[in-house]
């Protein structure tokens, strides 16, 4: 099967880049951490007037009218800048939540036990009456406990998996920087061996997670959707880990953006399906 890009496909991640990288840069990330719990309405009203929550409508609803594999695309830039807000609620919302699509209304939806920005959201879906607030290892998105709602939808688990995927492709660009830029004893610490094992390893989990979301997106199917997260929350996770390795002592600062980039990676990891259930339904099914 050929995963190769078509134009199309490569314009609209340019395109989602490009508005992502000017509008919301670094010093927007740093403003929403030291404003836990505010969400940038205009960034979300733009994100939809760009077609990202209604780029799989038909465009006979007001739609883009693209499938599942260019969402994927868009959410893994999303993904890279660790772009806040109920961003997968609100997609799979376009369709019948009204101002979803246009980005006029932010959506979030019970699924599992923990909701992500209740207070923030115009519009939720599920019973949020017993609803407790969290503390977040993310700073970036607030959480409210429920006793238990629903599994995610395929699709929902799939687009989340995709911003793994854009965080494990940062991290990784991360790690190379900093060792090409980053000198110890006369000469980059890149040129030790021991930082080139943790870079490759990184591409390496980043490249094969992208492989598996990317079939998951063209089959749609529920088992390589839950193969396709195992190895995107895993990229996520462990690559941001080794980007603080690389980065040594800095990258546990608060200045430095790498933490941030854990933290989301956790987070995500516990809003979808946990990595057991996900291996469960990989093994009954072999």
């Amino acid at each position: 099967m050929d995963f190769q890009l078509t134009d199309d496909q490569r314009a609209l991640r340019s395109g989602v880049r490009e508005l992502l990288e000017g509008r919301f840069g670094r010093d927007a990330l740093r403003a929403a951490v030291d404003s836990p719990g505010h969400l940038d309405r205009d960034l979300w009203r733009e994100l939809g007037e760009a077609g990202f929550f209604s780029l799989r409508l038909p465009e006979s609803h007001g739609g883009v009218g693209l499938g599942l594999a260019e969402a994927v695309l868009a959410f893994e830039e999303a993904g890279r800048v660790l772009l806040p807000g109920p961003l997968v609620a609100t997609h799979l919302a376009a369709g019948d939540v009204p101002g979803a699509a246009t980005g006029e209304a932010v959506v979030t939806a019970v699924t599992g036990t923990l909701v992500p920005w209740l207070d923030a959201s115009d519009v939720v879906r599920g019973d949020v009456r017993e609803a407790e607030p969290i503390t977040s290892t993310d700073p970036l998105t607030p959480l409210h406990r429920v006793p238990q709602g629903p599994p995610p939808s395929p699709h929902g688990v799939l687009l989340a998996a995709a911003e793994q995927l854009g965080s494990a492709a940062r991290t990784t660009e991360m790690a190379v920087q900093h060792a090409r830029e980053r000198t110890q004893f006369g000469q980059p610490i890149g040129a030790f061996q021991a930082v080139k094992q943790l870079c490759a390893q990184m591409l390496v989990r980043a490249e094969v997670a992208r492989a598996a979301v990317y079939a998951a997106a063209v089959t749609a199917d529920s088992l390589e959707i839950a193969g396709a997260k195992l190895l995107a929350d895993e990229a996520a996770v462990r690559n941001a880990r080794d980007c603080l390795q690389v980065h040594g002592g800095m990258g546990f600062t608060w200045e430095a953006d790498v933490h941030l980039h854990l933290k989301r990676a956790w987070l995500r990891a516990e809003l979808g399906p946990s990595a057991g259930e996900s291996e469960e339904a990989l093994a009954a099914a072999l």
